[in-house]
């Protein structure tokens, strides 16, 4: 293949020359002076000298192919008994050489010669923090040293959630930067931990049937343009969980039948400019989720399904200019749901086939000034605030016959 492809870049050069110069022939010559004979020696060494270069240069490209295939392996072995080494001291009693461990892996992962290696190291971090973990509320009361040992083990999760993050924050095009990796956190239960401006721009990332049972788990900063982030079927029991500040640009984010029973769960200030936010078909018993002066200005917010039957739900001083926010099917039986103070001046918030038995759903000062805000086909008693004393609705808002007479 390298002398076919020698000599075809020849030809190619040859007759391009031939083309600029304009011949259109060779003069025959049926005398050969010393000259011309001296010349065609010279061509002939010369196409044997490139013919050996070129032998020559494949030999050396396999022996460096070799070389770096010998390095790669050295490599690996050498990770592989760090590896070894740094897991076998998470399995230690003591805290002190289980932090150890998490930070010699979480070097191991810079480190890494390839790729899957690294991914290797980061899910044995995951797979740490998915082993069974007893909260500080199921502890035994006045047991002095199951408190000291939980306060240990706390502090170890929480420096592996610590260093995913550090490194989640860091450009894509630094070298230890783990954007695009998958992470599996399914069945983790977090008591605390700071995600705060991560930046999940790839691969997957799973908090799947997850338990946010205590203190402050801090997501707020966070950056979703790719990939996928599943928060499906979770439960979010206590604590504080803080989404503040998100901006979404792409992928897509799922607390698909999910349950908000006692956390409160923050999402105020967020851009919703693309990518998709779900909630649907989750369940609202208690707690309260802050959505307020948040931008829906694109994308996809769903809560589509879902049962409100408890808690509050707040939109406060929230502007709906662009996408679309889905309560379709949706139960509203009790708990509060609150849109004080909204713009919604384009985008779509649909309603439709919606059920309100109970509860309190108010629109207080709503200003429709464009978009779409749909009650069509919705049944029960209709939110308050939202039906105009004149019996004529604002342009963009549609409501039941029933509601209006």
């Amino acid at each position: 293949m390298a002398f076919a492809s020698a000599i075809f870049v020849a030809a190619a050069v040859f007759y391009t020359a031939w083309d600029l110069l304009g011949a259109r022939g060779l003069e025959p010559e049926r005398l050969i002076d010393a000259k011309t004979l001296f010349d065609l020696v010279k061509l002939s060494f010369g196409v044997v000298a490139g013919a050996g270069a070129l032998v020559a240069l494949i030999v050396a490209y396999r022996r460096q192919r070799v070389d770096e295939d010998g390095a790669l392996r050295e490599a690996t072995r050498l990770h592989t008994e760090r590896f070894t080494t740094a897991v076998s001291q998470l399995g230690e009693e003591s805290a002190a050489v289980r932090l150890g461990g998490v930070h010699a892996l979480a070097g191991l992962a810079d480190d890494a010669p390839t790729r899957p290696l690294r991914q290797t190291c980061i899910d044995v971090l995951c797979a740490y923090l998915r082993l069974p973990y007893i909260a500080e509320a199921d502890l035994t009361a006045g047991d002095t040293q199951a408190r000291h040992a939980y306060l240990a083990l706390r502090e170890v999760r929480h420096t592996v959630i610590r260093l995913i993050r550090d490194h989640l924050r860091l450009d894509p095009t630094h070298p230890q930067s783990w954007q695009g990796h998958d992470f599996d956190f399914t069945g983790v239960t977090f008591d605390g931990g700071d995600f705060s401006g991560s930046v999940f721009s790839g691969g997957t990332v799973s908090f799947s049937e997850a338990t946010f049972s205590g203190g402050t788990v801090r997501f707020s900063g966070l950056t979703f343009s790719g990939g996928r982030v599943d928060f499906g079927r979770s439960t979010f029991s206590g604590g504080t969980v803080r989404f503040s500040g998100l901006t979404f640009s792409g992928g897509r984010v799922g607390f698909g039948r999910s349950t908000f029973s006692g956390a409160t769960v923050r999402f105020s200030g967020s851009t919703f400019s693309g990518g998709t936010l779900d909630f649907g078909r989750s369940t609202f018993s208690g707690g309260t989720v802050s959505l307020n002066t948040s931008t829906f200005s694109g994308g996809m917010v769903g809560f589509a399904g879902s049962a409100f039957c408890g808690g509050t739900v707040r939109f406060f001083g929230s502007t709906f200019c662009g996408g679309r926010v889905d309560f379709r099917r949706s139960t509203f039986s009790s708990g509060t749901v609150r849109f004080a103070g909204s713009t919604f001046s384009g985008g779509t918030l649909d309603f439709g086939r919606s059920t309100f038995s109970g509860g309190t759903v108010r629109f207080v000062r709503p200003a429709f000034t464009g978009g779409t805000v749909d009650f069509r086909l919705a049944t029960g008693e209709a939110p308050s605030g939202l039906v105009p004393a004149s019996g004529s609705t604002s342009a963009g808002l549609f409501l039941p016959s029933a509601w209006l007479s």
